[in-house]
């Protein structure tokens, strides 16, 4: 199966050393080119950032009769885990990069489709159409997560459409064990799923700890505005909520990859969410 590795994008602070490496995921039809309001904040606040570009993205043209169509889901597995297997390149390639990065403190995030491909490298498995969870391609490199308005469970909760399309998306959450924060919107009404925005907490409810789970009120699927600054895909604009995700990931993933920071032990979303945890 021919499957092309595009270079990816790697956002990087100009200063320091032994940084984090946070390897994200985009959404369906996305590119490596978006979530600039993420991708800026946690480079500007000491993590190395590395965006794959995915074969679904919209800037590669591919359509549903591509042979390779129906195996997107693990390719784009397989692109999380090639850029954790090329980090000496990657920061070979990038100027004055070379000799800052800190390999035991990686971890992974990403949006929509982008949070599924994520959540697999923590432990979550695709079921079959028996019901048996397929295979288990956790990678202990990774030792925290960030899921975005990631896609809850398969079968009788998808929409006719969704089960058409996308069989794959029938995840298992049950061995899902690395530390995530899983972030949703309660108003992230999905035409995937017939059940509501509550769908897309599965990944917190339905794994084990230790996890967390930020709900956001108010919030649609693009969260307030994380795929970029103007995006008219943006339906629920909010800037204070852009700001709000960029502070409490980058403390999350702070503490979860150096247990002695504090940060997301007294983090607080105010009354723009509810964090809650396990």
């Amino acid at each position: 199966m021919g499957h092309v590795q595009l270079p990816p994008t790697v956002s990087a602070p100009a200063t320091g050393s032994d940084l984090p490496v946070i390897v994200f995921s985009h959404g369906f039809g996305w590119s490596m080119d978006g979530y600039a309001p993420l991708v800026d904040f946690w480079a500007a606040h000491g993590f190395v950032v590395v965006q794959p570009t995915h074969l679904d993205s919209r800037t590669l043209g591919v359509t549903p009769d591509d042979p390779r169509y129906p195996e997107i889901w693990r390719l784009r597995v397989a692109d999380l885990r090639h850029v954790l297997d090329e980090l000496d390149l990657i920061e070979a390639a990038v100027p004055g990069l070379r000799g800052r990065l800190d390999r035991s403190r990686a971890a992974v995030a990403g949006h929509s489709w982008g949070g599924q491909t994520a959540s697999m490298l923590l432990g979550a498995r695709v079921l079959g159409a028996d019901g048996v969870p397929g295979e288990d391609v956790s990678d202990p490199r990774v030792k925290a997560g960030v899921l975005l308005a990631t896609t809850g469970t398969g079968g009788a909760d998808l929409s006719p459409f969704a089960a058409e399309h996308f069989p794959f998306m029938s995840p298992s959450f049950s061995d899902m064990t690395t530390p995530a924060l899983v972030i949703a919107g309660d108003r992230d009404d999905s035409p995937l799923s017939v059940r509501g925005p509550d769908w897309f907490t599965d990944p917190y409810h339905l794994s084990p700890g230790p996890k967390s789970l930020l709900t956001l009120f108010g919030a649609e699927h693009s969260l307030g505005g994380i795929a970029g600054y103007t995006v008219t895909e943006t339906t629920d604009e909010s800037p204070e909520r852009v700001a709000l995700i960029q502070r409490l990931t980058s403390a999350y993933l702070r503490s979860a990859l150096y247990p002695t920071d504090a940060g997301w032990a007294t983090a607080s979303a105010g009354e723009m969410g509810r964090i809650e945890s396990k």
